[in-house]
C-alpha cells in the first residue's frame, strides 16, 4: 500500500446490525466517504435482495463499489481488494476519510490480511473438477478437501461449491495445501493506520431486525425485482443469484415453493448467515465492538484512533 493513504476506517458486523446507517453517521462526523463491502451490491440490477441504501439514507455522503459490475461476471475478493484500494486512494486524495463498510467477511479479510501469493486460475483443472463435481457430487470433492487441506475444509461450507473446488485446484497445481499459501500472504494496508469498529446487537434483538428486513423486502418488490432481472437476460446461474435474498425467489419461480415458504426460508438461512459472519468476525484481530446505538462511543473511538 503506498503512503497516500494514512487512515482507512473498517466497519463490520453481521446483516441487518445498522451498518450503513452507522457509517453515513460517521461520515458525515468526520468528513468521509464509504467504500462498500458487500458482495451483492456491487452488482448492478441487484437492489431490494441486496438491501442497497437509497439515495436519501446516503444523506449526501458518496458511496463507492456500488452498482460496478454485471451480473454475469464473478466478482471475486482480489477484484474487491484491488477496486477498494483504488477508492480509498481517491477518497484520501481528496483529504477525506475512507470508510470501508460490509460484512462479507472474506473481502474484508482480504483487504486487512491479503490474498495468498497462490497460483491464478487453471480453466483446464477447473473444469475437470467441475465435471467431477456434476458426475460424483459435490459431497465427494469435499471430502478430497478434508484429506488435503483439513484446516481450510473446517472454515468452508460443505456446499460452497466456488471456494472447494478452488481449494482443490490450488492444491493439484502446486501440491500445497490452499492454508498453507495463506500463511505466505502480505496484508495490502501495512503501513496504514487502521481502525477496525464492529457492530453487534444482542442475539434476539437481531434476529427480530433479521425478520423485518427480509419482510420489508417481499413488500418493496423482491419477487418483482427478480422476475424483471430474469426477463431481462440474467441468468438464473448469475453469481448474485446465490445470495440470501434471491435464491429461494428463483426456488418459487420454479414451483419448488409457495411464496410464504420462500419468505420463511429466506428469514431463516439469513438468521443462519449472521451467526457465521459473527463466527468469522470474533477470528479477526483488533476489532472494537460496540452496539450501533452508542453513536457517543463510536465517535469518541474513532476520533482517538485517527491519526
Amino acid at each position: 500500500m503506498p503512503p497516500d493513504i494514512r487512515d482507512l476506517v473498517v466497519i463490520l458486523g453481521p446483516t441487518a446490525v445498522g451498518k450503513s446507517r452507522k457509517a453515513v453517521d460517521l461520515a458525515l462526523r468526520f468528513s468521509g466517504e464509504i467504500v462498500n463491502g458487500d458482495s451483492v451490491q456491487v452488482y448492478r440490477g441487484f437492489d431490494i435482495g441486496a438491501d442497497k441504501p437509497s439515495p436519501g439514507s446516503r444523506r449526501g455522503v458518496p458511496h463507492h463499489l456500488i452498482d460496478i459490475v454485471d451480473p454475469a461476471v464473478q466478482f471475486t475478493a482480489a477484484d474487491f481488494v484491488r477496486e477498494a484500494l483504488g477508492a480509498a486512494r481517491e477518497i484520501a486524495g481528496r483529504g477525506r476519510l475512507p470508510l470501508v463498510v460490509g460484512g462479507t467477511g472474506l473481502y474484508l479479510k482480504a483487504l486487512l490480511d491479503g490474498l495468498f501469493p497462490g497460483p491464478g486460475r487453471n480453466p483446464a483443472l477447473r473444469a475437470d473438477l467441475e465435471a467431477e463435481a456434476r458426475e460424483k457430487g459435490l459431497g465427494a470433492l469435499y471430502e478430497r478437501l478434508e484429506a488435503v487441506d483439513p484446516e481450510y475444509a473446517r472454515k468452508v461450507r460443505d456446499r460452497d461449491r466456488v471456494r472447494i473446488i478452488r481449494a482443490l485446484e490450488v492444491y493439484e497445481a502446486t501440491r500445497r495445501p490452499l492454508s498453507e499459501h495463506f500463511l505466505r500472504t502480505e496484508s495490502p494496508v501495512r503501513g496504514v493506520n487502521v481502525v477496525r469498529i464492529g457492530l453487534r446487537l444482542d442475539r434476539e434483538v437481531l434476529c427480530r431486525r433479521i425478520e423485518d428486513r427480509v419482510d420489508r423486502m417481499f413488500e418493496r418488490g423482491l419477487v418483482a425485482e427478480v422476475r424483471s432481472l430474469l426477463e431481462g437476460g440474467v441468468r438464473e446461474d448469475a453469481p448474485p443469484f446465490r445470495a440470501l435474498g434471491y435464491r429461494h425467489v428463483l426456488r418459487h419461480f420454479a414451483g419448488d415453493l409457495s411464496l410464504d415458504e420462500a419468505r420463511a426460508l429466506t428469514k431463516r438461512d439469513t438468521r443462519r448467515y449472521a451467526k457465521r459472519q459473527m463466527t468469522w468476525f470474533r477470528k479477526m484481530d483488533g476489532v472494537t465492538w460496540f452496539s450501533p446505538e452508542d453513536g457517543r462511543g463510536l465517535e469518541e473511538n474513532l476520533q482517538k484512533h485517527l491519526q
